[in-house]
C-alpha cells in the first residue's frame, strides 16, 4: 500500500518542521514549503493533502488554497491557523478547503481529521470508478442510458445505439470472421435437410 503525501507549507520553521516530523512518524511521505510560492512549484508531484498556515509573508494560505484548487480541483487542502475568525473560516470553506484547524492544534484531533479525509478519498475514488462502469442487461445486452433525462426510470437501448450516442457516428453491421463461419454452418445444415428452399 502506497504512503500518503502530504505538503506543509507554513512560514515558521519551527511549526513546519515539527508538524513535517510528526507526519513522518505516523507514516505519511512528507514535504514542506516555507511560503505559498514554494509550495506551488511543488504541486506537481500530487500530493493527497496540502496543510497550510493561512497568515504567511507574500501569498497568504486562502491564495494558495484557491490556486491549488485550481490546479487540482481534487487536490486536499487543510488550513491551519493561530487566528480563529468566523470569517476567514467561512471564507476558506467556501473556496474549497477540506477541513480549516486552529493553532495549537491537538496531535489527535488532527491525525483524526487526516485519516478521515484520506478515508472518504478513497472512497470517492472507488465509488467513481463503479460509476464509470457500463451496466449492461445479461440477458438482452442492452446497455442502461443514464443520461436519457425521460423520468426517473433510466433507458436501456441497445449496444448499436448507445456507440452512435457515444461517438456520434453511425454503425455498420457484418459479421466477424469467427460468426460468419457459424452462419455458414447453420445455412448448410439447413440446406441439406431440405429445410431451405431457393
Amino acid at each position: 500500500m502506497t504512503q500518503a503525501s502530504i505538503l506543509i507549507v507554513d512560514d515558521e520553521e519551527l511549526i513546519r518542521e515539527s508538524l513535517r516530523l510528526d507526519m513522518l512518524d505516523h507514516g505519511y511521505a512528507a514535504d514542506s514549503a516555507a511560503s505559498g510560492a514554494e509550495a506551488l512549484t511543488r504541486l506537481e508531484r500530487g500530493y493527497d493533502l496540502v496543510i497550510t498556515d493561512l497568515i504567511m509573508e507574500g501569498m497568504h494560505g486562502l491564495e494558495m488554497l484557491r490556486l491549488a484548487k485550481e490546479k487540482r480541483p481534487e487536490q486536499g487542502v487543510f488550513i491551519l491557523t493561530g487566528y480563529g475568525e468566523l470569517e476567514s473560516a467561512i471564507g476558506a470553506l467556501r473556496l474549497g478547503a477540506d477541513d480549516y484547524l486552529l493553532k495549537p492544534y491537538r496531535h489527535e484531533e488532527l491525525f483524526f481529521r487526516i485519516n478521515k479525509f484520506l478515508s472518504g478519498r478513497k472512497m470517492r475514488e472507488e465509488l467513481r470508478v463503479y460509476e464509470s462502469l457500463l451496466s449492461i442487461c445479461s440477458e438482452c445486452k442492452k446497455i442502461r442510458d443514464d443520461d436519457s433525462g425521460e423520468g426517473d426510470e433510466p433507458r436501456w437501448i441497445s449496444i448499436e445505439q448507445f456507440v452512435c450516442k457515444a461517438t456520434g457516428s453511425d454503425l455498420s453491421h457484418g459479421f466477424c470472421p469467427e460468426c460468419y463461419r457459424k452462419k455458414k454452418r447453420e445455412l448448410n445444415e439447413l440446406i441439406r435437410g431440405g429445410r431451405f428452399f431457393t
